[in-house]
C-alpha cells in the first residue's frame, strides 16, 4: 500500500494516476475524502498534519509514502508525517522538495524544504528527495490575461528555467516509490532545455496559432503586481520578488539529466506539454 499526500493536486494527482495504471494499491490522503476525485480503486482517507490520530490510521499497513505539502514556510509538516511513518513501520519515503533548496540567494523559498529534507534523510527509512524546477503548468496562470486580450506578465526578464512537465516529476516519484535503487538519491528534475518566459510564450503562440504577448515588469512593477493582482501581503510579495530576481539573474538556468537517468527517455519539452494542454487556453 502506497500513501500519497497532496493527492488531489497537480503532482499528487498524477502520482496517484500513474500508480493506479501500474496496478498498485493506493491510499490518498485528503482533508475531505467525500469531495476527493480519485481514480476507481483508490482509497481516499481523511487526514492532515494537525490530526495525529487520523494520520496514524492513514499510515496503517503502508509500505511507502509520497510526501507533498502545500508551498510556503515550513511549519513542521514533513517532520510530523515522517515521525508518524516511522512509528508505523513505513520503509520508503519520497519527498517532493524544490530546486534551489538550501540556496539562500533564491529567497525565502530556499528554506521551505530544508527541514523536511533533513527529516526524511534522518528517518532511518529508504528515502529519495525530488527537487523539480519550474513547472510547465505554471503558465496556466496566463489564461485570464489571454482571455482578456492582455499580455502575460513577465517578472523574470530573460532569465531561464529548466521548465519541467509535472508528468515527468510524477513518473520519477513513482519509480522512486517502487524501486529501491533510487534510495539515498536527491534528484534535480528539469526539462531538456532552459527556457525564458518570452520563449515559453513564443512556443505557446505557435501551438495555439495566435499571439501570446508578454509585458516585462520591473522589480517595482512586479511588487505592485503581486500585491494588487494576486493579493499578496507585503511580506509574501517581497519573498516572491526575491525568487523571481534569482531567476532573472540566471540562478535557475539549470538543466540536468536526472529525468532521463530515471525514466530511460528524454524529458518532455515545454512544447510537448503545451500541445497536450492547449485546450486549457481555449484551443480545440
Amino acid at each position: 500500500m502506497i500513501l500519497v499526500t497532496g493527492a488531489t493536486g497537480t503532482i499528487g494527482g498524477e502520482v496517484v494516476r500513474q500508480l493506479v495504471s501500474r496496478g498498485e494499491k493506493v491510499r490518498a490522503l485528503t482533508r475531505d475524502p467525500g469531495r476527493a476525485r480519485v481514480p476507481e480503486g483508490v482509497e481516499a482517507v481523511r487526514g492532515s498534519y494537525g490530526d495525529p490520530d487520523a494520520l496514524e490510521a492513514a499510515l496503517a499497513g503502508v509500505t511507502a509514502v509520497f510526501l507533498l505539502r502545500p508551498p510556503g514556510p515550513d511549519e513542521g509538516h514533513d517532520a510530523v508525517t515522517v515521525a508518524a511513518a516511522r512509528a508505523a513501520g513505513v520503509r520508503r519515503l519520497v519527498k517532493l522538495s524544490a530546486i534551489a533548496t538550501g540556496d539562500l540567494e533564491s529567497g525565502p523559498s530556499g528554506e521551505w524544504h530544508v527541514a523536511g529534507e533533513r527529516a526524511v534523510r534522518e528517518s532511518g527509512a529508504e528515502w529519495t528527495v525530488l527537487r523539480p524546477s519550474s513547472f510547465a503548468t505554471n503558465t496556466l496562470s496566463w489564461g485570464a490575461a489571454l482571455r482578456a486580450g492582455e499580455p502575460v506578465p513577465n517578472m523574470t526578464g530573460e532569465g531561464t528555467s529548466g521548465v519541467v512537465d509535472p508528468v515527468d516529476v510524477a513518473a520519477v516519484a513513482v519509480r522512486a516509490l517502487l524501486d529501491e535503487r533510487h534510495a539515498g538519491r536527491t534528484y534535480t528534475l528539469t526539462g531538456p532545455e532552459a527556457i525564458s518566459v518570452p520563449e515559453q510564450a513564443a512556443v505557446l503562440a505557435s501551438v495555439l496559432g495566435r499571439p501570446v504577448p508578454t509585458r516585462d515588469l520591473s522589480p517595482d512593477e512586479t511588487r505592485d503586481f503581486l500585491r494588487t493582482a494576486w493579493g499578496f501581503d507585503a511580506e509574501r510579495a517581497e519573498g516572491v520578488l526575491a525568487g523571481v530576481t534569482y531567476v532573472r539573474r540566471g540562478g535557475n538556468a539549470l538543466v540536468t539529466e536526472d529525468v532521463p537517468e530515471v525514466l530511460g527517455r528524454t524529458a518532455r519539452t515545454y512544447r510537448a506539454w503545451a500541445v497536450d494542454n492547449k485546450g486549457a487556453f481555449g484551443a480545440g
